[in-house]
């Protein structure tokens, strides 16, 4: 069995250390060197022939980096690793970037993810692993090594279950896309409640930018709602959601996202009429710097745990989960 060697590239540092001492092991040490003309150079400072490794990188953007940047440098020490004979090379992606664009909604258009998986293949990537992606199944179809995708299910209902007390509780799905991942987290929360759960789900349709659809299929009415999805981007979503909710005599609301990008003003997530806390993790490393506006609202959750049994689960040849 090769030996692991696990590396956490800046901005994932933190991240990085609370993996590393899960699994009792000393993150690796590394060289990451800028260039005046904006170009990069990632190096491993200690023997890596031979061993299975593994290398942490959120694929985020914000001023210390693009999407494109991350992923570049990320690409370019995977193949650095391999030309110094590791024996395999699993990235580690808590936000996969441009997952979101996996198929063509209009002639012409670019298939974007599977554009980043052959990147990936490129380099000699021997698996990825990454939390909660838009669509699992294009996920999965995109790439031709192995894949292990990371459902936060689990961990969201474990923080959730002791706040919700004996209220009737609804999960909702804020659109047709998110319904899988809206059903996992209310089945999850069956069990820690031990009590049946409901569910619920909003219209929505978009067309040039534009997102239309108001009708909510569903009782809410009394419940505290939680409104699940992958990514909390602009929060338009999530506030259509919230407006709904409200109207319908929804009791409290919470929303739920593995991923806090709050690309915009995160405030109004929290505004009158809307959400009585957002819950993300923290696969985004800077979420509690973009979502300052949230305050004491926001809570971010530790995915250590769940990357630290995947590197387990991918060393000693467990099979991947979908």
């Amino acid at each position: 069995m090769p030996e692991i060697a696990l590396f956490a590239l800046h901005g994932s540092r933190a991240l990085g250390e609370r993996i590393a001492e899960r699994l009792e092991i000393p993150l690796s040490r590394h060289e990451e060197r800028e260039f005046e003309d904006g170009e990069h150079k990632i190096r491993s400072l200690q023997r890596v022939a031979g061993h299975h490794v593994f290398v942490l990188q959120a694929l985020h953007g914000d001023d210390a980096g693009s999407p494109n940047d991350r992923l570049c440098r990320l690409l370019f020490f995977v193949g650095a690793l391999k030309d110094a004979g590791a024996d395999r090379v699993t990235a580690l992606v808590p936000y996969l970037c441009y997952a979101r664009k996996d198929r063509r909604t209009k002639p012409y258009d670019p298939v974007t993810s599977r554009y980043v998986a052959t990147l990936f293949e490129a380099v000699g990537t021997g698996s990825i692993v990454t939390l909660d992606v838009h669509n699992v199944a294009a996920f999965e179809n995109a790439f031709r090594c192995p894949t292990r995708h990371l459902e936060p299910g689990m961990l969201f209902a474990g923080h959730l279950a002791p706040l919700m007390h004996d209220r009737a509780v609804v999960v909702l799905a804020p659109d047709a896309g998110a319904a899988k991942r809206a059903e996992s987290l209310r089945h999850h929360l069956e069990a820690q409640l031990r009590r049946p759960v409901g569910r619920a789900m909003m219209e929505k349709a978009r067309s040039e930018g534009v997102v239309s659809g108001e009708a909510l299929y569903g009782d809410v009415s009394g419940a505290c709602v939680i409104v699940a999805d992958d990514i909390i981007a602009t929060g338009t979503t999530m506030l259509r959601a919230a407006a709904a909710c409200r109207r319908a005599g929804a009791r409290s609301l919470y929303a739920v996202a593995s991923h806090g990008l709050f690309a915009k003003r995160a405030a109004a997530l929290v505004d009158e009429g809307g959400f009585d806390r957002v819950i993300v993790t923290d696969s985004v490393p800077n979420a509690r710097d973009t979502g300052v506006g949230l305050g004491d609202r926001l809570t971010v959750l530790d995915c250590a745990e769940l990357f630290a049994d995947a590197v387990t689960a991918e060393h000693f040849g467990e099979q991947a989960a979908g």
